[in-house]
């Protein structure tokens, strides 16, 4: 069961991506979480990437396909995976279909971008233990403040509505276009590709997920 979950920055990829891990028996590959461990770690691969993920930028295609490449030979992932937030641009799907990863389901999880904006810019997050606020959906008891710890609340630079606007403006350009790449895929017959609504509780949009890998 090899799925690839698309959906602009702050459509909820990361969470449905967990429910399915948790649904399925399968681990959650998120290029995101690799590359921002990586940052804190001080690898090489975490400098060369700081500065162009503060800027809102996309991460170049070489460096992004060598890490997952890297996770997907692993034995967890013999019996299927979900890639959150990979591939982005369709010399990475063409790059993961070369390396004879196949693919299950895509599902795109659609989401106004004005809704991320507000989704994004609220997000507040506790640098020690990497727990997330929002201002206006989950604040914390004190506001600025950690609810365990006391300690001071950060607004990360990729969650500023300046570079959430870049980020959306990239996906837009570089992103979306994979939905056409998987749809003529799916089209042939070669895997199944659905568009869920990213909008409402997040139990329903667990409910739309899970419906599109096996529906009915």
């Amino acid at each position: 069961m090899r799925i690839i979950l698309l959906g602009g920055p702050g459509s909820g990829k990361g969470t449905q991506a967990g429910f399915l891990t948790r649904h399925f028996g399968i681990p959650q590959v998120s290029s995101g979480d690799m590359l921002r461990a990586a940052v804190r770690e001080g690898t090489e691969l975490g400098r060369k990437a700081k500065g162009i993920m503060e800027a809102g930028e996309l991460v170049p295609d070489d460096l992004i396909v060598a890490m997952v490449s890297e996770r997907l030979d692993r034995p967890d992932c013999a019996e299927g995976f979900v890639l959150d937030g990979f591939p982005r641009t369709i010399p990475q799907a063409e790059a993961l279909r070369d390396a004879g990863v196949g693919v299950d389901t895509v599902i795109e999880i659609a989401v106004d971008d004005e809704e991320i904006v507000l989704r994004m810019s609220g997000r507040r997050v506790h640098p020690a233990s990497g727990r997330v606020y929002h201002a206006v959906h989950h604040p914390p008891r004190v506001e600025g403040r950690d609810d365990e710890t006391g300690e001071e609340l950060i607004q990360r630079a990729d969650d500023r509505e300046d570079t959430v606007r870049t980020r959306l403006a990239v996906y837009r350009e570089q992103t979306e276009p994979l939905v056409d790449f998987y749809r003529a895929h799916a089209g042939r017959g070669e895997l199944r590709y659905a568009r869920i609504d990213g909008t409402g509780e997040v139990e329903e949009v667990r409910a739309r997920t899970i419906d599109a890998v096996r529906p009915g």
